[in-house]
C-alpha cells in the first residue's frame, strides 16, 4: 500500500452497553459477525449485528472468579479463549448458537494477562504476572489439552503474546521493557528465544504483526510506538512515534488493511496510515475517545471498522473513512 495523504477521521458508529465495570479487551469473530468483549465484572458479552445496529446475544458468566483480561478466537472461529487474574485459561466451544466452557488451563501461579492461537488453531499461548508463557497443544480432536512448552526468559510480568501469521514465531512483551521472539527449536525439540529486542524505556503493554508477519508495532507505558521490521530474522526499529499519546499506550492494532491503531491512558485513540515504503503518519487522534482510560483497540477482519473499550464500561464501535 502506497502513501495515503488524504484526510481521515474517525467516526463514532455505536457505544454498547452492557458491562458492568472496565472493559478490558474486545475481540471480532474471524467471520466479523461477532463480537466478544469482557472485563472487570468477570463476564464474556457477546455481540451481533441486527441491521445496522450492535446487539446482545449472550453472557458467558461463571467460568472465571476473577477480571477477564483478554479474548482470543481460534481462526475458524470454532472456539474462544479468554485468559483471567483468576490464574486460569478456558476454552469454548461453538455449540447450538452459542459458547460453551470446554476447558480449564490451570498452571500459572498468577494473573494470566494475554492469549493468542497459532494461524493453525492447534497451538494456544498463555502469559502471566508469574514471568512464564506456556504453549499449549490441542489434541484428541480439539477436546483436550497439553501444555507443551513452558518459557522462561522475561524477568517480569509478561503482558502481551502474539503469533506469527503464518509462521511458528511467537512474540511477547513485557514489564521488563523488551519485545522476545520465540522459535519452534527442532533441535532441542523445545521453543527457545531466538531474539530480544529493546527500544522502550518503560513497559511494553502491547504488540502486533501486520499481515505478513514481516513487521511488527509495540505500544509502550513511556507513550510511544515502535514499528520493527525483521530482516533475515533480526528485528530492527524502523520508525518511532513520540508525540502522539501523552501517556502510556495500553493497546495496538495492525489492520489487514494496512492500518494502525493504538490507545492509552490518555483517553485517546490514534490511527496511523502508510507514508510511503514502511513509513507511517498520525492520520487522526480522537481525543476524549472515552470517558476516562482506553484499554483496547481491535480492528473488524475486513472492513475499517475499529472496537474500543474503556474504563468507563462501554464498548465503542468506529468507522474510519
Amino acid at each position: 500500500m502506497e502513501g495515503n495523504n488524504e484526510e481521515k477521521r474517525l467516526e463514532l458508529l455505536d457505544t454498547l452497553k452492557g458491562h458492568k465495570d472496565v472493559v478490558w479487551h474486545v475481540q471480532f469473530h474471524p467471520s466479523g459477525n461477532l463480537l466478544a468483549t469482557c472485563g472487570s465484572d468477570k463476564n464474556i458479552n457477546l455481540w451481533g449485528k441486527e441491521g445496522e445496529k450492535w446487539q446482545l446475544k449472550d453472557v458467558l458468566a461463571g467460568a472465571h472468579q476473577r477480571t477477564i483480561r483478554r479474548l482470543a478466537f481460534s481462526p475458524d472461529g470454532k472456539y474462544l479463549a479468554s485468559a483471567s487474574f483468576d490464574a486460569t485459561c478456558c476454552v469454548w466451544e461453538f455449540q447450538n448458537g452459542t459458547y460453551k466452557q470446554l476447558a480449564t488451563l490451570e498452571g500459572h501461579e498468577n494473573e494470566v494477562k494475554s492469549v493468542c492461537w497459532d494461524s493453525t488453531g492447534k497451538l494456544l499461548s498463555t502469559c502471566s504476572r508469574d514471568k512464564s508463557i506456556w504453549i499449549w497443544e490441542i489434541v484428541d480432536s480439539y477436546k483436550d489439552f497439553e501444555c507443551v512448552s513452558v518459557l522462561h526468559g522475561h524477568t517480569q510480568d509478561v503482558k502481551s503474546v502474539k503469533f506469527h501469521p503464518t509462521e511458528q514465531i511467537l512474540a511477547s512483551c513485557s514489564y521488563d521493557d523488551t519485545i522476545k521472539f520465540w522459535v519452534d527449536d527442532p533441535n532441542a525439540e523445545d521453543w527457545s528465544c531466538a531474539a530480544t529486542v529493546e527500544g522502550h524505556e518503560s513497559t511494553v503493554w502491547d504488540i502486533s504483526f501486520d499481515k505478513t508477519g514481516s513487521r511488527l508495532v509495540s505500544g509502550s507505558d513511556d507513550a510511544t510506538l515502535i514499528l520493527w521490521k525483521n530482516s533475515g530474522g533480526s528485528w530492527t526499529p524502523i520508525q518511532k512515534f513520540e508525540n502522539c499519546h501523552d501517556r502510556a499506550v495500553y493497546s495496538v492494532d495492525w489492520s489487514p488493511s494496512n492500518v494502525i491503531a493504538s490507545c492509552g491512558r490518555d483517553d485517546s485513540i490514534c490511527i496511523f496510515v502508510p507514508s510511503g515504503d514502511d513509513s507511517f503518519r498520525l492520520a487522526v487522534k480522537k481525543s476524549k475517545a472515552h470517558d476516562s482510560d482506553v484499554n483496547c483497540v481491535t480492528w473488524h477482519p475486513t472492513q475499517n471498522l475499529l472496537a474500543t473499550g474503556g474504563d468507563d464500561c462501554s464498548i465503542k464501535l468506529w468507522i474510519l473513512k
